[in-house]
């Protein structure tokens, strides 16, 4: 037996923390996979912050104005899942035992929606942390916006357990910087430093000093805390608590404690115990119970269901209290943490499309963007938005938006953030922001940089936060920035993660419907808009309201003949060929540009204009068949790679589209270098019709 290992005391603070080290171990033994170390490391901080401080309510895991807390280190879920076992959330000892089994509620990390307590799905290490930042800013910001002298209805902390992966990750520092600058003081990491990971002692690789880097972020930072004495640690959250700075508990703890042999070694990061192990810990922990066995007196401990009804209850007081003074506030404040839209949104968003219809203007879809962000903003005053040092390219701010700044006392009120070079960190900020409720959030930046995003927008839609991701510049059309910011793959890789919602429109109104189907959705959403000015698409009425479905015939077969008939040299005939042409965003100009040559070859085109595939994926067979007739030959065409398009054009069908990186150069002349012409889609309508 090693120091680490040595028998452990049976005090109420002692049965509580081994109470979570059996859970998890047994439970990790009962599937053969799992992390025991960090719950056998982190325990004592466990019983400090859910005994001590958190405020929360079983009962009533959702409470608006509850305490929350984030395992960044969502490996060690068997942690998290104890926790809210023991302190009376509904998540009974048989789910404990199925621990990492097909539709059990204790999956292998934490996930949203799933557990009832777990606030946010983490794993891949840094996000969670990233996740808290944007919990703490919406806490901030809700309060600022709400509360009222003697009426304070938002006053709750955000915690955060994290490890050494989650500070290697570099959406850590994005994050914790950004938490710094704006001064979010009730947001509080308790940092688990062991020193191990999966590949054995850190210093090897990770030799940072970790104090002195969140020092530099400007946070409070409390140092070498023994994260085995609960009272230690007891005393630096109270500490914490009084900070004017968002808080780094920097805990010394000994990765897999009580473990006999096996703590103190990577051995115990990500690996049963084995049986025998186990069998020794149990002695030396004095723990003579069966697996899964808890004693009654320790449930008694652990049990948070009275405490916490007693604080909602004293807050639902305070709430009426408040609503009695300021009913409009409280309405609106309920409305927001429901998810709610405004009674007025459906008229709102009817206009915000109409108006784009009627005004008839051709412009970028970034700008489109702006003037739908600008009316959007006066209908739903919980839109919350910001750009990572790219506001001026994306427009992604309005006439009457108020910059969220760092203050002495937190930030300042407002509803738009400049993230700074941080895409990765703003896209999990913001998912946090979502998970959190209150606001309705979305960051811009390039399409390109997309790809340092990529791993939140996949949690976004693993989560279906309500999240909106505006990406500018989305195609070789933004010209001479060249073939690094050129986005050839951006789209189709966007297109593949399940449940993300991707809009690339092609006018002002397209652009318009992408934003109110965002704002409608729940779940997440990519807005894809060019740098460059498209042409507005004349519409009927029908056509328009049609968009919201992903895919809809912009231009019909014969549109100069209502009988169906194509004009040719002045006189009407039956047209023997058609074709589909399939466009995109600013392509569908060159599937336009098309119609005309091909009717003189005798061929006539309709036009479908495909905004969002992953929309008219889910529409019912029978539109899609519509919209998409079988046995007729089919060409798409949009600036990007060409494979994913094979799924609507067949094997048959053409695509013109773009295969390589691209070229610095004027967008018409790299256009024209990469045959992306009107021309190119004629000649390949050709090539699918004689194959036909």
């Amino acid at each position: 037996m090693n120091a680490a290992a040595e028998r452990l005391p049976s005090s109420d603070t002692a049965l509580m923390a081994n109470a979570l080290r059996m859970l998890a171990v047994d439970a990790v033994q009962a599937a053969n996979s799992g992390h025991p170390g960090m719950p056998l490391g982190m325990a004592e901080i466990a019983v400090a912050l859910w005994d001590r401080h958190l405020r929360h309510n079983p009962r009533n895991p959702q409470w608006a104005d509850r305490d929350r807390f984030v395992l960044s280190n969502g490996h060690g879920s068997m942690l998290l899942y104890a926790v809210l076992h023991l302190s009376g959330y509904a998540l009974p000892l048989d789910e404990l035992e199925r621990f990492r089994q097909l539709h059990s509620l204790t999956p292998g990390h934490p996930e949203a929606g799933v557990t009832p307590g777990v606030e946010t799905t983490t794993g891949p290490l840094g996000q969670g942390l990233a996740n808290a930042v944007g919990m703490a800013l919406a806490e901030a910001l809700l309060a600022r916006e709400f509360n009222r002298p003697g009426h304070r209805i938002v006053d709750h902390y955000t915690y955060a357990f994290v490890g050494d992966g989650c500070l290697m990750e570099g959406i850590s520092h994005e994050a914790c910087s950004l938490a710094g600058t704006l001064g979010l003081a009730k947001l509080i990491v308790l940092y688990d430093d062991n020193g191990i990971s999966i590949d054995g002692h850190v210093q090897r690789w990770f030799a940072d000093d970790t104090p002195s880097r969140f020092e530099a972020y400007g946070w409070n930072v409390v140092r070498d805390v023994d994260g085995h004495d609960v009272d230690a640690v007891d005393r630096a959250i109270a500490s914490a608590r009084e900070a004017s700075r968002p808080t780094l508990i920097c805990c010394k703890t000994v990765i897999g404690r009580g473990a006999p042999t096996k703590a103190g070694t990577h051995d115990v990061h990500g690996a049963p115990l084995g049986a025998a192990e186990i069998a020794a810990m149990r002695l030396a922990l004095n723990w003579p119970h069966a697996p899964f066995v808890v004693p009654q007196p320790v449930y008694a401990l652990w049990d948070a269901s009275v405490r916490g009804a007693q604080d909602e209850a004293q807050w639902t007081q305070r709430f009426a209290a408040y609503r009695e003074r300021y009913p409009r506030e409280a309405g609106e404040f309920e409305r927001r943490m429901s998810g709610a839209l405004p009674s007025t949104w459906p008229d709102a968003a009817r206009m915000l499309v109409q108006t784009a219809h009627e005004a008839g203007q051709s412009m970028a879809t970034r700008k489109a963007s702006q003037n739908a962000i600008c009316a959007l903003a006066a209908a739903l005053p919980e839109l919350l938005g910001g750009s990572a040092d790219l506001t001026g390219s994306n427009l992604t701010d309005w006439p009457a938006c108020v910059d969220v700044q760092g203050g002495e006392h937190g930030p300042t009120g407002g509803n738009y953030l400049h993230f700074g070079v941080r895409e990765f960190g703003m896209s999990a900020v913001i998912n946090g922001v979502a998970l959190h409720r209150g606001y309705l959030p979305f960051g811009g930046t390039f399409l390109t940089f997309s790809d340092y995003a990529r791993n939140a927008l996949r949690m976004a839609a693993l989560m279906k936060t309500r999240a909106i991701f505006v990406f500018t510049h989305d195609s070789i059309g933004l010209g001479e920035d060249g073939p690094t910011h050129q986005s050839i793959e951006h789209a189709a890789s966007l297109r593949l993660v399940p449940g993300l919602d991707v809009w690339r429109p092609c006018d002002t109104v397209e652009t318009a419907q992408a934003w109110v189907s965002a704002v409608q959705r729940e779940g997440p959403s990519c807005l894809l808009l060019s740098r460059q000015s498209v042409p507005f698409c004349a519409r009927s009425q029908a056509q328009v309201d049609a968009i919201a479905c992903g895919g809809y015939v912009l231009r019909d077969w014969a549109p100069d003949d209502a009988s169906g008939g194509l004009v040719c040299n002045g006189e009407a005939e039956r047209a023997p060929r058609r074709v589909v042409l399939i466009g995109t965003g600013s392509e569908v100009a060159l599937a336009l540009a098309a119609v005309a040559p091909l009717a003189e070859k005798g061929i006539a085109a309709r036009v479908v204009s495909m905004p969002a595939t992953t929309v008219f994926d889910l529409q019912p067979p029978a539109y899609r068949d519509t919209v998409l007739p079988a046995g007729v030959p089919r060409v798409a065409v949009e600036a990007g790679v060409t494979a994913p398009w094979r799924q609507y054009v067949g094997l048959e069908g053409e695509v013109v589209g773009v295969d390589r990186f691209g070229e610095s150069a004027p967008a018409s002349a790299v256009y024209a270098h990469f045959n992306l012409t009107h021309e190119a889609v004629v000649d390949a309508a050709l090539r699918a019709i004689s194959r036909a």
